[in-house]
């Protein structure tokens, strides 16, 4: 008979063992504590030099302070980062309308038709592949030569280049998942291929059309690269206006503070509701087919 039989050696099991499980629930909590911190502490450090006096922003390390909203007015009401804030929504509008008016259908076509088979569905990430100062002198050539130069409309264009394919591939995840049954009865009840799509497989989709758009909308957002060569005053974005708080007397810290934050913060927000989605979308492309 082992000492584990004996009836005395059964409450220090039971003890040992909620022992054990109450220590591995305390270091799983404490790991992801620590993991949030970690995540959130740069959020938090952005907030506070927001938030200081401009005369306390050469002590980052300080935390304790009287808050002023001196940093958010300038920013917001004495100059036009309104305006750039505007821009980048209009861009991103237009680039995830077109996106999603193209995507859509050719992501139908891919998972329904298998259209080119899967060397064309790599295809279209072309441009994902290819450095895009590759494309920046035709797209300032033809923004130059048709009047579009410092336009949003010519930025939204450039951005559609990569953000339309990356959208489509997107969709054929969710395209798949639809039955085919759905459509065809739809068109025994006399609705044509065109029909069946627009009234009952778009409408099961909305989710992954709703991700997609925002996908696109995050993109776009945070492009820099064309924005910084094809927009100037009128049709500058805030990526372009983050990068102009750094000037030649130095990083102007409370203002650019106040502008990441506008930045990330609708973004960060709307993310929260089509996470699932978008882990979904972006495998779905390569997995189906």
């Amino acid at each position: 008979m082992t000492v584990f039989n004996r009836p005395w050696a059964t409450p220090l099991l039971t003890q040992w063992a909620l022992t054990r499980r109450r220590l591995g629930i305390w270091i799983r909590l404490s790991l992801l504590g620590f993991s949030t911190f970690v995540v959130l502490f740069p959020f938090i450090w952005v907030l506070a030099a927001s938030l200081k006096p401009p005369m306390e922003l050469n002590r980052p390390s300080l935390w304790g302070f009287t808050p002023t909203a001196t940093n958010w007015v300038e920013v917001w009401l004495r100059s036009p980062f309104a305006r750039y804030f505007l821009n980048s929504i209009v861009v991103g509008v237009l680039t995830v309308t077109v996106s999603l008016l193209v995507g859509a259908p050719a992501a139908y076509a891919f998972s329904r038709f298998r259209t080119g088979g899967t060397w064309l569905r790599f295809l279209i990430l072309a441009a994902q592949m290819l450095p895009p100062a590759l494309f920046i002198i035709p797209f300032f050539l033809m923004a130059y030569y048709t009047g579009l130069l410092d336009t949003v409309w010519a930025l939204a264009m450039a951005h559609l280049t990569f953000i339309a394919p990356l959208v489509t591939w997107f969709l054929i995840g969710f395209f798949e998942d639809v039955p085919r049954d759905l459509e065809e009865q739809a068109m025994v009840d006399g609705c044509t291929r065109w029909q069946a799509f627009l009234h009952v497989v778009l409408p099961a989709t909305r989710p992954g059309l709703g991700a997609a758009g925002l996908f696109a909308f995050i993109m776009s957002w945070n492009e820099m690269f064309y924005a910084l060569m094809l927009a100037g005053g009128h049709s500058k974005t805030l990526p372009v206006a983050i990068a102009g708080y750094w000037t030649f007397r130095g990083v102007e810290l409370g203002k650019m503070s106040v502008a990441i934050l506008s930045a990330a913060i609708p973004v960060l927000v709307a993310s929260f509701f089509v996470q699932r989605f978008l882990i979904r979308g972006l495998g779905g492309g390569a997995i189906k087919g």
